[in-house]
């Protein structure tokens, strides 16, 4: 019993210091339309710019 709550305790304090997923900047192969997003939109969409912090891509960086 004392494993499983010590197995418990050292999970949740990993979720405790997860970080967010950055952000990215894709552009469509098509017409060259540009949006953020943090996963890619789509098999006609590149990496054009990244990683940023926040959801508007503005600021660079990771998030913290």
């Amino acid at each position: 019993m004392k494993a499983a709550v010590l197995v418990f305790l050292a999970l949740i304090s990993t979720v405790a210091f997860a970080s967010g997923a950055p952000w990215f900047r894709w552009q469509n192969i098509h017409d060259r339309t540009v949006i953020c997003s943090q996963i890619k939109p789509g098999e006609a969409w590149v990496l054009f710019q990244g990683p940023f912090m926040e959801s508007g891509c503005k600021k660079p960086g990771y998030p913290q």
